[in-house]
């Protein structure tokens, strides 16, 4: 028996600390308590981040587990209800209280094969508690947690409950925030669990109701919050659905008969994941969600390359060009060739080529099955085509639309992809369009099944994608996907992916993109991972300044988003004639780096402004992205991040003195100044403007 004050606890002689007095006073140190609460049997134990900011609690009173987060000493998520329920088993909530726990700690750094950071740090403590019927042993599940210094994670580990499938109806998992009117959250609705292509609301949570992750909260207090998961394979995709003010509860899109996970045998869950800090970009510096994924399961990757692409695809999205054949047909050998050769001459990896298969023509958009994935149109020679980007040293992206008719993408993609490693295509531009929940598959006896996009199955689908490339050493860039869980970390070959309204709402959503879209979505998707928001339209007002449908930014924000929006393969997205207009200012998309040492998010606030530098991998150049909402601003940076002992010339991209979204989003300067680490720069950002900077090593 060890007493602490006037509690006494009973340790059993299999808990690990207690068989190592050395472990048992690292227990103490490091913030790890076994407390008794004031009910009688009721027990709680509770685990703390490496450097004691992030408390995470455990209780069991009255049998049925809660758990607590505090942060500087502060109560974010008041004790929350844990559990599950099943379709023929009781349920894992009521009657459960903790017989068995386990502490360790964990310190290492492991190395990203690409990424915004070259090498991550893992520091975390973890707690394993098992939670069982005091009278059912059979009855448990283990609860595991890990809490770092910016966040926690935690996941259950429910052991094999019948010989049958496990029905899970329902996810327990609430979130309920300590003084809730306190707070304002951005978000987007989880609506119809289908895509998540909708404007960032800014809002108290009572003008809330079910929300997608990440969901980024703030409250008085200046802490910042974000809940998200991480490792999402073989379950559904987590909502949030707000039961009372400011208590949210995990929500799992259902397949389509309403069952939300179905499990043989003993499973783990995705993480839950609580990121904090006590500034906005605290959030923006955050590795938890990676950090959480296993390692590569890949092996060797150096097949995997990041880089920047052009494509034929702006172009449909203005009506210059159509998918179907036809005489605006934009997938033809000769328009191909003409990209390859801008590729080629203005230092591109690659050009995506989509519309070259048969399909596109009628009612593609409510019927994949009419895809082949393997049948080019006539005008369009796929080996030629590939033939001549290889003599042009540039490689060919490849495309599959499927309009989301998975079983026809599965009976195919075998030999798609088996053509593709043929002929050399090392990426693919992967898509599921698809409105309403009508991702369609067919059942064993052919019967067409409507399913949503975050379901279990397709969660299995996007990744039974993933790995089938991977086997032919092709990586995948998924639009309509699957939220980003941190998996990139696990299968490297999952290069990017779409999951937010990107750049062709500009050219015909109603409303377009505002300008704060691009500062929210830094703060709320881009905590997931790379996003493939294709930055990089010169000719901002295709339909003239007062259209609608424009882009609303200046030109120089959309060269602070290649620094800005994280991704390994970035889109010059504008046709090749605009960027021969202004070959002064594209100049910066050339040079800029896809493939980082180490990314620092200097300073911002959510949805209004943020400057984010980035690390080339390959030399000691580094980039600057700052970019702004609606409101001009005036920002300073300091440049202590560079090198002490170097000096550099900085290539500076920069709104104009006259420069506004509306009226003269075309006014840019560009400039050079030998800055070193002391030097401190102040910019005047106009209205949704920006200025990228390339700090070359002297």
């Amino acid at each position: 028996m060890v007493n602490l004050g006037n509690i006494a606890i009973n340790y059993n002689k299999e808990h690990q600390f207690m068989t190592n007095p050395r472990k048992f006073l690292l227990l103490i140190l490091t913030g790890f308590w076994l407390l008794s609460s004031n009910s009688l049997n009721a027990k709680s134990v509770s685990v703390s981040s490496p450097n004691q900011s992030i408390v995470f609690t455990l209780s069991d009173d009255n049998s049925s587990p809660r758990y607590s987060v505090s942060f500087k000493g502060q109560l974010i998520i008041e004790p929350s209800n844990l559990g599950f329920t099943f379709a023929d088993s009781p349920a894992l909530s009521q009657g459960l209280a903790i017989s068995d726990y386990q502490l360790s700690q964990s310190d290492s750094t492991w190395q990203q094969p690409w990424g915004e950071s070259q090498f991550i740090r893992d520091h975390h403590n973890e707690l394993m508690v098992k939670l069982e019927a005091p009278n059912n042993p059979s009855h448990q599940y283990t609860l595991r947690i890990r809490v770092f210094n910016d966040g926690l994670g935690f996941r259950y580990e429910v052991p094999a409950i019948s010989q049958k499938t496990i029905l899970i109806t329902d996810e327990l998992t609430e979130f309920k925030f300590a003084h809730s009117e306190n707070y304002q959250a951005w978000w987007i609705p989880a609506q119809g669990w289908n895509r998540y292509e909708f404007l960032y609301q800014n809002t108290p949570f009572d003008k809330i109701d079910r929300v997608n992750t990440p969901f980024t909260v703030r409250n008085k207090s200046n802490v910042h919050v974000s809940i998200h998961e991480a490792a999402l394979t073989d379950f559904a995709s987590m909502t949030l659905d707000q039961r009372r003010p400011g208590t949210f509860k995990s929500s799992l899109v259902p397949w389509s008969d309403g069952i939300k996970v179905k499990k043989s045998g003993a499973f783990s869950t995705p993480w839950r994941t609580i990121q904090l800090a006590n500034s906005a970009k605290g959030l923006l510096n955050s590795q938890l969600i990676l950090n959480l994924n296993e390692p590569n399961k890949l092996g060797d990757v150096s097949w995997v390359k990041p880089g920047k692409y052009i494509g034929i695809w702006w172009g449909m999205h203005l009506g210059v060009n159509t998918w179907g054949s036809g005489t605006k047909h934009g997938a033809t050998t000769q328009e191909a060739k003409r990209y390859l050769d801008f590729a080629a001459k203005y230092g591109f990896d690659g050009v995506l080529v989509e519309g070259w298969n048969i399909g596109w023509d009628g009612s593609w958009f409510s019927n994949g099955d009419v895809f082949s994935f393997t049948q080019a149109y006539d005008d369009f020679d796929l080996k030629a085509v590939t033939d001549y980007a290889k003599s042009k040293h540039i490689k060919l992206i490849g495309h599959h639309e499927t309009s989301g008719s998975v079983t026809n993408y599965r009976n195919q993609m075998a030999d798609a992809y088996d053509l593709y490693q043929q002929l050399g295509v090392t990426q693919i531009k992967t898509g599921y369009v698809a409105d309403g929940g009508n991702i369609k598959r067919l059942d064993e006896k052919g019967r067409a099944i409507k399913e949503w996009h975050d379901g279990q199955f397709m969660v299995n689908e996007y990744l039974f994608s993933v790995t089938e490339a991977a086997k032919r050493k092709i990586s995948i860039n998924t639009h309509e996907p699957i939220k980003d869980t941190g998996l990139r970390r696990t299968y490297p070959n999952w290069l990017s992916r779409e999951g937010a309204r990107g750049q062709e709402f500009n050219a015909w959503g109603s409303p377009p993109n505002d300008p704060a879209h691009t500062v929210n979505l830094v703060y709320t998707r881009m905590l997931s991972g790379p996003m493939d928001f294709t930055p990089g339209i010169f000719n901002l007002a295709f339909n003239g300044l007062d259209a609608e449908n424009r882009v609303q930014t200046t030109l120089a924000k959309q060269l602070a988003l290649y620094v800005v929006i994280y991704s390994p393969i970035q889109m010059a997205a504008d046709l090749p004639k605009h960027y021969l207009e202004r070959l002064d200012a594209f100049q910066f998309i050339r040079d800029v780096p896809t493939d980082w040492k180490t990314s620092v998010a200097l300073n911002g606030e959510i949805g209004e402004w943020v400057t984010l530098v980035r690390q080339d991998k390959y030399s000691n150049d580094w980039y600057l992205g700052a970019i702004t909402n609606e409101f001009a601003r005036e920002i300073k940076i300091e440049l202590n991040f560079l090198d002490k002992d170097k000096r550099y010339l900085a290539q500076i991209y920069r709104d104009g003195d006259k420069a506004d979204w509306k009226t003269n989003p075309y006014d840019y300067i560009i400039e050079e100044k030998t800055v070193s680490a002391e030097t401190v720069l102040n910019f005047k950002l106009a209205t949704s403007g920006g200025v990228a900077i390339r700090f070359k090593a002297l």
